[in-house]
């Protein structure tokens, strides 16, 4: 399953939140090592890009690549937006429905990243469909974005995350994501295709189909 971790705005501060030094640095080590891995992947492969190359490239060493990224496929995988989508979705009007509010606030957050540079999504993307290694590690992660889905539909239920309808729910959502996604890079990665692929996808899962 594709994480919705390889969906980001950006990798640094929100606006209204300041950092100090120390945190802003991370952040661009972070961005550093991640820059550098997309390129050596798209030059080379990813299998053929080892750790210590990628630190090299990014001017750092290899255990500082892996004190922010504890594997390869991390780089890839390990993103900062997956609180962001839930803070979209509970952001929504506290009377929208449950799945119209996730639909909205996912569509939403989607459409704001599509503004700007994709073309780490769209590397990503790719790499998670072609990389087994990078399937397998996103069907891991997967159980962690769920549970940030659950704890979303829970707040603005007042039900509980653990309750069998809200995991299922939150298992559901996020297939219908990576299956827009994946539909996206099959057919060539326009940029006009992904937000309303998306919001098709998302109708469709609350019983609705567009013409």
């Amino acid at each position: 399953m594709l994480s919705m971790a390889s969906v980001q705005t950006s990798s640094g501060p929100q606006p209204g939140s300041r950092l100090g030094l120390r945190e802003r640095k991370k952040i661009q080590t972070r961005q550093a090592i991640r820059r550098a891995a997309y390129r050596l992947f798209e030059e080379h492969g990813y299998d053929a890009t080892p750790v210590d190359r990628i630190a090299e490239a990014a001017d750092v060493s290899p255990s500082t690549v892996f004190r922010y990224f504890p594997t390869k496929e991390d780089i890839v995988l390990r993103r900062e937006c997956d609180p962001m989508l839930a803070a979209a979705v509970l952001g929504r009007p506290a009377d929208e429905p449950p799945m119209e509010a996730v639909r909205q606030g996912v569509v939403e957050a989607m459409r704001q990243a599509v503004e700007g540079d994709i073309s780490e999504l769209r590397q990503c993307s790719r790499l998670i469909r072609d990389v087994p290694a990078l399937r397998g590690r996103a069907a891991e992660s997967a159980v962690e974005n769920c549970r940030l889905f659950a704890d979303a539909l829970a707040r603005r239920t007042g039900r509980s995350p653990e309750e069998l309808e809200l995991r299922v729910a939150a298992t559901a959502v996020l297939a219908v994501i990576n299956e827009a996604i994946m539909y996206w890079v099959d057919h060539g990665q326009p940029k006009e295709l992904l937000v309303p692929a998306l919001d098709r996808a998302l109708l469709t899962l609350a019983g609705t189909l567009t013409p």
